[in-house]
C-alpha cells in the first residue's frame, strides 16, 4: 500500500495531537486558525454510527462558531460524544441524508452554513476563505460556494478517475436547502454559484470491508430511488451500466494512473452499479430503464 499523503495525514491527525512537523507556511497558517476568533459560520455534520470519529471531526471545526450534529438513530456513542465535543445534538431516525442537513440548517445560528461530514476536514487555504466570503460577501456576490475534495483511499490520494476531479458545494446561506433523495443528495441552489481554491481532504472508507459495506447501504438506497420513481432494470442495464462505468473510472477518467487504488476502486464502482439494479430488479418495478 502506497504511503498516505502527508497534507491529509497532517488534517485527520490534527484534532488528537499526534500531527506531523509542519513547514514553517503550514505552522503560520494553522497558528492562524487557531489564534482568530470563531468564525461566524455554522458547520452541519449528519451522523449515524461515527463514535470513531465524530470527536476529532467537531475538534477540527473549533474555528466555527457553531457546529451542529444531526443524528440519523445511531446506537453507537456518536451523540454522547457529539455533546461533550461542545456540538448541538438533534436526533432525527429514519431521515435521509439530505434531510438530516436540513434540519441542521433550520437551526443555524449563523447566515453562512458549511455542511460536512464527519470523515472530511477543511484544510487550512480553505478555512482563510471562508472567513473572507463571511467578511465580506454583499448582496450581489454568490450564494453558494463550490469547491475541489481531495480523497484517499487505501493509503493513497486519489488524483485522477470520478475521485480526482470531486468538487462540491458545501458553502452557502442558511436559506438554502438540500433534496431528500436517499442517494446523492444536492444542494438547490438560489443565486449565483462562486469557486474557492481550498480543499475538503477526506477519507471515505477506512478498509476495503468498510467500502464494501457503504456500496451494499448506498446501492439498497439508490434502487429505492429508481423504484420510487417507478422503474425497474432490464438485462441490459444489469450487464452495459457496470461495465460503462469501469470503462469510464479507469479508461476515460484515467483511474490506471492511480496504480493499484484506481483499480480497485474502479471495480468497486461498477460492483456498486450493478447491485443499485440487482436490488432493484429483486424489489420489482413497472418500467425499464
Amino acid at each position: 500500500m502506497s504511503e498516505a499523503n502527508p497534507a491529509i495525514q497532517r488534517a485527520f491527525s490534527s484534532a488528537t495531537g499526534d500531527a506531523e512537523p509542519l513547514n514553517s507556511e503550514a505552522q503560520a497558517g494553522r497558528a492562524s486558525v487557531i489564534a482568530r476568533a470563531p468564525i461566524p459560520v455554522t458547520a452541519v455534520i449528519p451522523t449515524l454510527n461515527e463514535s470513531g470519529q465524530i470527536d476529532a471531526a467537531i475538534k477540527a471545526l473549533s474555528w466555527a462558531d457553531q457546529v451542529i450534529v444531526a443524528d440519523g438513530g445511531s446506537t453507537d456513542d456518536t451523540v454522547a460524544l457529539a455533546k461533550a465535543a461542545g456540538a448541538c445534538v438533534i436526533t432525527l431516525s429514519g431521515s435521509t441524508i439530505g434531510g438530516q442537513r436540513n434540519a441542521g440548517i433550520e437551526l443555524a445560528k449563523n447566515n453562512w452554513v458549511l455542511a460536512i461530514d464527519a470523515d472530511e476536514r477543511v484544510d487550512p487555504i480553505l478555512v482563510e476563505e471562508i472567513a473572507g466570503v463571511v467578511k465580506s460577501t454583499g448582496a450581489a456576490g454568490p450564494s453558494a460556494y463550490g469547491f475541489r475534495f481531495r480523497n484517499e483511499y487505501l493509503g493513497r490520494e486519489l488524483k485522477h478517475g470520478p475521485w480526482g476531479r470531486d468538487w462540491h458545494v458545501r458553502l452557502f446561506t442558511r436559506d438554502q436547502r438540500y433534496t431528500t433523495t436517499n442517494v446523492h443528495e444536492g444542494l438547490e441552489v438560489r443565486g449565483t454559484t462562486g469557486s474557492l481554491r481550498g480543499a475538503i481532504i477526506h477519507r471515505p472508507y477506512r478498509d476495503i470491508a468498510h467500502h464494501a459495506a457503504k456500496i451494499m447501504k448506498y446501492a439498497r438506497w439508490g434502487a429505492d430511488d429508481l423504484r420510487a420513481k417507478g422503474r425497474r432494470p432490464s438485462l441490459w442495464a444489469l450487464v452495459t451500466r457496470p461495465a460503462w462505468r469501469f470503462v469510464r473510472d479507469y479508461f476515460i477518467y484515467s483511474g490506471w494512473r492511480d496504480g493499484m487504488q484506481g483499480f480497485i476502486a474502479a471495480v468497486l464502482s461498477s460492483f456498486a452499479a450493478f447491485l443499485k439494479y440487482a436490488f432493484l430488479f429483486d424489489q420489482g418495478g413497472s418500467k425499464s430503464v
